[in-house]
Order: C-alpha cells, then structure tokens, then sequence
C-alpha cells in the first residue's frame, strides 16, 4: 500500500527548505562581511538584503516557520540540520563562528519580516564587539534600542557554551598517538591489535576535520610530542583524511584511508632505533636497512589477529608510500605499473609532515610554504600532478602554522586560509608581538580587512618566517586555543 500523497511529500519539503537554508546561509555570510566595508546605503548591501528576505519568506510561506539553531556546534533550520560541502564549507564555518562569538543559540524571523528589520539585524551583527563582556547581552540591548521588530534572538545554552570543537580535536589527536603507541607494542608482544578502535578513531578524525579543518592543519604543527614515528604517523593521518575529502572520497572510504595513513609506517618497529634516529648520513648497509620498512609493515598488517577489520589498501600504503610517480623510489617495482590512490595520497602528506620535522640526521628542514614549493618542484615525477595541486590549495599560500611578518612590524601566526580567491594572499593570523617585537597573546585578524575610514588593508604579510630560528614553537597557540 503507497503512503499518502503529504507523507510522500515530506522528503522532497525538507529537500527544499534545506536548500533554502543553505542559500540563506551563503547570502547572510556575504551582508555580515558587507556590513563591515560598505555603508548601509551601498547598493550591493542593499541588494544582498533584498535577496536574503526573499528566501526567508519562501521558507515562511513552504513552513510556517524560518529560524536557525546551533546546537553541538552544527546549524539547524526548523530543525533540520544543516550539511555543507567543500563549495560552502567556509560560509558555514564563518556563520557558526558569528554565533558562537556572540552566543547567539537561534535566530527566528517572523511572517511580518520586513527589510528594514533584516538590514537592522545584519547591522547590529557586524556591529557587536563579541570581546564583551556579556556578547550577547550587548547585542540583544543594541537591537531593542535600534528597534529591531518580527526577529527573535536566544541565547547560546549554557551547555553550547561551554562545548569547545578545538578541545575535542587536541583531545582526538592526542588519544590517537597514545592508540598507536599501544599498537605497536602490541604488535611488538604479538598481542591483538584493536582495530575497531581504530576506526571509531578515524570517525573522530573525520568529524573534527569537517567541524574545522583548519585547527585540525594547525595540530600538525606539533611535532616530536613523542616519538618522532608515533607523532609523524597521527600527522600524515589527519592530512591524507583532510586531503581524501577535499578529493571527494566518502565516509567509509575516509576511515580506510585514515587507518592506511596511520599503520603506514608500522614496519619501523623493525629497524633499529640506531638508524632511525642516526645523526648523520646513513652509509649503504643501514640505508638497505632502512629501505626494508615497506615490505617488514606489509608483512606486519598480513598478519594482524584482526585481519578482516583491516582494509586491503593499508597493505599498499605500507608497502608504497615511498614509491615515485615514475616508479622510481623503493620498493622498486619491476611488474608494477600503477600505484593505489591511497598511496599516492599517503605519500605527498608523508613528505609534507616529514620535510617540515627537525630531525637530529637533517642538517635544515623547510618551512611549511617551503615545502610545498619543493613539492611542486617534484610534480609528476614524485608525486601525482592532481593530488599534488588539490594539497597545495588546500594548505593554502600560507600555510596554517606559517609564522610570519606584517607590514605593521608585528609577528603573526595564520590560523585559517581564507577561502576566496580574491583574498587567497591574505589569511586569518594570529598576532603574537607588538610592532616591536615584544611577544604578546594578540587578537586574531582577517587579513582581508580594510582600515576604517579608508580603502587600504590594516596588514599585509611581509615574509615568512621560520619559527625556529626565533624560539617560536606555533603547536602552542594551537593548543591554547584547545585550552
């Protein structure tokens, strides 16, 4: 028997009104940023606004409702909760970061909704300092003095406020150093290794990457917390899921590669620790040594007591994350043509985090930026030309973690690209010195931001810096924001 006509109905409605949302959400993030550079009269303002009542009037007309929720740090309409893709992942990210700052838990437009509240709403939302003291006290006084009429606005929870996405990220990343570190001595005491963990870990990683990839870009600064393996191997696993999902790969594809990217260097548990960590230039025996890492962390992974948990492509991870795109590299493969897209993937983080790790055998190591030109150096010879391209836009011009100068005198470290091309020179930093040179726990700063009263940018990035050479360790900032 086939369901009534309005039940059928439903999906195809919330289809509709999620769409509808999502369009609200992308024209809201462009009034609230032309709020802050045009006047309220500008025309393109004034248009932006038009456009923006007109589909929430839509969604009053399909709903009876129109209102927007943040709860767990996602966003809702009529409680339906929203998903973005990489094309509106910034916008989406922008809005809930608004919210949050001014601890707004839900905004509701009524049926009497008109321009004039719509324009004063945005106003008083670009307008609001969010270090208040009270953010959204202050917001709600400024828009009843300002007249604000047909909008609701709620207070974030107590519960919301006290959520920190950054927190549950470090907490992510860390838990799976200590998971891996369990798994190799495990595999050292022949001891079942938990493989179901492991991907309920990868699941973790996968959502701390789609609540704020850039934070989770930001951990991977931290370097040697450990032991140099344990460290590298959580680095390379969280860029090659970030990588994968830029790439299109769906969920369960993500945790296959997060577990491959995580086990790929398992076979060191086999070389002697007096290599690994030689420093000086390996002579050829401990070289060939060292070279056997591949085959001795595919032969480990065969025989996992949780063999069928494990997926196939770990095996060539293992076995060919140093293998070029020309087929050169080791193992040397004298039947193999074609190498997994696990592997290839696998291979550009595992050469990023390596190259940018100080290592007591390397004399220098290059600067995030620096390696990535390296990189592109080496396109179609070591790595594949289209991943290689997808990773670099992902990391950005400067890359998160990049320590660099201002015009200003200031220091800063960039913590978020800025997604539009348009701005693509100019990220979100965060400053950490005075214009002279005095360290301080600075604002964080869009880049892209114009001077009040005038055309010219507040800031612009001088160089990058290494931040070694000036006893800077950037991890930190990263986990000061973790709390």
């Amino acid at each position: 028997m086939n369901p009534p006509v309005e039940e059928r109905s439903q999906p195809l409605k919330v289809k509709m009104l999620h769409q509808l949302a999502v369009e609200m959400v992308v024209r809201m993030n462009v009034i609230l940023k032309s709020a802050r550079i045009y006047a309220p009269n500008n025309l393109l303002f004034q248009r932006q606004i038009t456009l923006f009542l007109e589909l929430v009037r839509k969604a009053l007309a399909e709903a009876g409702e129109a209102s927007f929720t943040t709860r767990a740090g996602t966003l809702f309409f009529n409680n339906i909760r929203l998903k973005y893709g990489f094309a509106n992942y910034h916008f989406f990210k922008f809005i809930l970061e608004e919210f949050r700052k001014k601890q707004i838990g839900g905004i509701r437009f009524d049926r009497k909704v008109a321009e004039g509240d719509l324009k004063t709403l945005m106003l008083v939302l670009a307008k609001v300092d969010h270090e208040a003291a009270q953010p959204f006290e202050t917001l709600a006084a400024e828009a009843e003095r300002q007249g604000l009429g047909h909008i609701g606005l709620e207070k974030m929870s107590p519960s919301e406020l006290a959520a920190k996405p950054e927190k549950h990220s470090a907490r992510v990343f860390f838990l799976g150093i200590t998971h891996l570190e369990e798994a190799f001595a495990g595999q050292s005491r022949d001891e079942k290794i938990r493989l179901s963990t492991t991907r309920r870990l990868m699941q973790s990683i996968f959502n701390s990457i789609s609540d704020n990839e850039y934070f989770v870009q930001g951990l991977t600064n931290i370097k040697n917390f450990h032991e140099y393996t344990l460290n590298h191997s959580m680095n390379v696993c969280m860029l090659s899921i970030a990588l994968g999902r830029r790439l299109g790969l769906d969920r369960n594809e993500l945790v296959d590669l997060g577990i491959s990217a995580f086990f790929h260097d398992l076979g060191k548990l086999d070389t002697p620790k007096e290599i690994l960590d030689k420093p000086s230039k390996l002579d050829e025996q401990e070289r060939q040594i060292m070279e056997k890492h591949p085959f001795q962390g595919a032969s480990m992974l065969v025989q996992f007591k949780d063999f069928k948990k494990l997926p196939l492509q770990a095996i060539h991870v293992a076995m060919e994350h140093h293998v070029k795109e020309d087929l050169t590299g080791y193992p040397r493969y004298v039947w193999k043509q074609s190498i997994n897209l696990f592997s290839k993937i696998v291979k550009i983080a595992d050469f990023f985090d390596a190259v940018t790790t100080k290592r007591v055998y390397r004399t220098s190591h290059f600067t995030r930026d620096e390696a990535l030109a390296l990189m592109l150096a080496q396109i179609g010879k070591e790595f594949h030309p289209v991943l290689l391209r997808e990773f670099v836009k992902m990391m950005g011009v400067y890359p998160v973690g990049s320590l660099v100068a201002l015009d200003t005198g200031e220091l800063a470290v960039v913590v978020e690209n800025n997604p539009e091309a348009l701005f693509i020179l100019r990220p979100c930093v965060k400053l950490i010195t005075d214009a002279a040179g005095i360290k301080k726990d600075g604002e964080t700063v869009d880049l892209s931001e114009v001077a009040t009263g005038s055309q010219n940018y507040s800031r612009t990035i001088v160089k990058v810096l290494d931040p070694l050479k000036y006893g800077i360790r950037v991890a930190d900032y990263f986990l000061a924001r973790a709390g």
